[in-house]
């Protein structure tokens, strides 16, 4: 495969740069290692090899819970977490950690990582895999955009997307779909941001009728 030529992977399927292939392993709950922990209830749970050793991937989300800090039962929490695991023969050893939550709403709230997003990748070809999340938080009962960003890892290097889902209250009438790069993606690799673009808009629209 020449150099250059993208290649991304969903679950279930194959990553391939130009060093070769990265194969993704999807794992139960009973194939973690000892030494994982998580909290909330697991939403992918993947597993691959590559220049920077055995990886591990968790994404987990608590859906809405109770809040115990609201004056109320009608107040609600959530949040959502992924976490990055080496995994050594004797041990395991957590890399970084994306933690994102809502508290205290009396609304509809959300804490969830968009559907068939989550991607594992090697845009640039160097051997070491870029795992992209995307995910909204929003408390609101209105139609409105809600908050919705795309957290990409590359090793222990954080890029970040920030900005609105763009709603289309009626026919013709849009609201949101803004967003804006962090200093990381905007200083780094052209493919990441391009990737990141399309991402954004394969997923930028909530529609209300």
């Amino acid at each position: 495969m020449k150099k250059g030529i993208l290649a991304f992977l969903f679950l279930g399927s194959f990553l391939v740069s130009a060093q070769g292939k990265i194969e993704l392993t999807t794992l139960e709950k009973s194939q973690l290692p000892k030494g994982i922990k998580y909290s909330g209830e697991i939403k992918q749970a993947v597993r691959w090899t590559d220049q920077s050793g055995d990886n591990i991937v968790i994404t987990t989300e608590t859906g809405d819970t109770e809040s115990k800090s609201g004056p109320s039962e009608d107040y609600r929490d959530a949040a959502l977490y992924a976490t990055h695991f080496l995994v050594f023969p004797d041990s395991v050893r957590q890399t970084w950690k994306v933690h994102d939550f809502i508290k205290e709403c009396p609304l509809d709230i959300e804490a969830n990582f968009v559907k068939n997003t989550f991607q594992v990748t090697d845009l640039n070809g160097d051997g070491i895999a870029e795992v992209w999340l995307m995910y909204i938080v929003s408390c609101k009962s209105d139609v409105s955009p809600a908050d919705m960003k795309i957290i990409m890892y590359q090793g222990n290097q954080k890029y970040a997307l920030r900005g609105h889902t763009k709603v289309e209250p009626s026919h013709g009438e849009f609201l949101g779909g803004d967003y804006k790069f962090d200093k990381a993606f905007n200083e780094g690799p052209a493919e990441f941001r391009d990737f990141a673009k399309k991402l954004w808009k394969a997923h930028l629209t909530e529609k209300w009728y």
